[in-house]
């Protein structure tokens, strides 16, 4: 009940609110003519006669004041009546009683006259369509051809990678400017302005959903130019250590020294702190070995450097050194260091016999490499008896000759680089490093 009252209203209130807008202005004459009334009758509907939408509004004049009766399709024409009759000399005042119609038919029939005439315009554009269309398919069948020659894109670009976004950048260009032409010999260069326009903001829409893809896409780019790392190499990436399989569009790979594969995506290995191990042929060991305060720490220091300058796989230049560190629980720490060649000797292996052989050389200079020891005493019930505490004895372990050097050989590099090379032969992963490229 109450949206009918509100229709009524509005239908009531459209009469009025028309007749209060749009009026003549001026001043009135004396005289009143009845010859005058019917020329301005005469005139009005010679004009309605002519436009379109107004043959169902009559026309009375009296005294100069135009009185309009009947319906239009919508508001917007019977509104138009005030301007147009306002136009004519001698009218005093404006009834504008027109109303929209209800007639269904009346007001289908404009849709379907301007359907009409929009079908046979298209018809009559059929040949500068075809026109257009054809401009626009050459226009892109030389891009598309120009992007699959290999020679100038494989050339100028660092990998296959960055060839493909350049062949993909030339489709785009032959695309835009086919597109260009098109709408320029149809005359619809405007349009071109509101298509890019709706392409920018879907674009930064969908941007802003896939950030982070986006993100890894354009660190892939960068890291396939840059190239930090070859295939093969080890390096470490925010604490992992692996040796490098390949390089996706999205993820640097890693084989782990236990054969486990490590996904890393690029925008973290972009901005992440890289460590490769491969790029120096020498890498250097260190560990640290207590040693008793009582000795001469200056001849112990001494001594360690010899006997780690003269393992057969250590190098001599750079040369080993060993310094004192601190000063721990019972003991005085030092740090012994030494560098290999990483291409024929295992780092673990070579530490490990490393530190053999220096604690072994230390004990027989007659120095004490201690242990630290912890004494626990248990308290009990004060009327339980009293039981004295255990002595330990020291069971000091017979001397042992310095035994000749172990086998130090990286005898694990063969296995993983063949595993690393078995990843790298399917043909159906795409890889974006090349050991011919330039790294950083």
């Amino acid at each position: 009940m109450m949206r009918t009252l509100i229709l009524l209203l509005c239908v009531c209130a459209g009469p009025v609110m028309a007749q209060t807008t749009d009026q003549p202005q001026g001043t009135i004459e004396v005289e009143d003519s009845a010859s005058q009334d019917a020329a301005i009758a005469v005139r009005i509907r010679n004009i309605l006669s002519e436009l379109d939408g107004y043959q169902d509004v009559t026309v009375t004049v009296s005294s100069g004041i135009v009185t309009l009766r009947g319906t239009t399709i919508d508001t917007t024409q019977a509104a138009r009546l005030n301007d147009i009759v306002a136009r004519i000399a001698g009218v005093v005042a404006i009834e504008n009683e027109v109303a929209e119609t209800t007639d269904v038919v009346a007001r289908l029939n404009p849709a379907v006259e301007r359907f009409q005439t929009r079908m046979a315009q298209a018809v009559a554009l059929l040949p500068l369509v075809a026109v257009a269309l054809f401009a626009f398919l050459l226009v892109l069948f030389a891009g598309i051809m120009l992007a699959r020659m290999r020679a100038p894109w494989d050339r100028i670009a660092p990998n296959a990678f960055i060839a493909n976004i350049y062949r993909q950048i030339v489709r785009m260009v032959f695309f835009v400017s086919g597109l260009v032409i098109a709408l320029d010999i149809l005359g619809a260069t405007a349009l071109l302005g509101t298509i890019l326009g709706a392409a920018g903001i879907v674009g930064l829409a969908i941007g802003f959903a896939v950030r982070d893809t986006v993100e890894n896409f354009i660190a892939s780019i960068m890291l396939s130019i840059r190239q930090p790392f070859r295939p093969n190499d080890t390096v470490e990436i925010e604490g992992d250590i692996g040796k490098v399989i390949r390089l996706t569009s999205r993820a640097t790979i890693l084989l782990s020294f236990d054969g486990n594969h490590i996904r890393i995506p690029n925008a973290t290995v972009f901005k992440s702190r890289i460590v490769n191990y491969s790029t120096n042929e020498e890498r250097r060991f260190d560990f640290e070995i207590g040693v008793g305060s009582g000795g001469d720490l200056g001849h112990v220091r001494a001594l360690a450097e010899t006997v780690v300058q003269g393992l057969p796989f250590t190098l001599t230049d750079p040369a080993p050194m060993t310094w004192i560190e601190r000063i721990g629980d019972g003991s005085v720490v030092l740090v012994v260091t030494g560098w290999i060649d990483q291409r024929v000797t295992s780092l673990a292996l070579a530490k490990g016999e490393a530190i053999r052989m220096v604690k072994a050389a230390i004990e027989d200079a007659g120095i004490e490499v201690p242990d630290t020891t912890y004494r626990i005493q248990l308290i009990g019930d004060s009327a339980a008896p009293h039981t004295p505490p255990a002595i330990s004895q020291k069971i000091t372990a017979p001397k042992q000759p310095l035994s000749p050097t172990s086998d130090v050989e990286d005898t694990s590099k063969a296995a993983l680089d063949r595993l690393v090379h078995e990843e790298r032969s399917d043909p159906e992963i795409p890889d974006l490093l090349s050991n011919d490229g330039l790294t950083e």
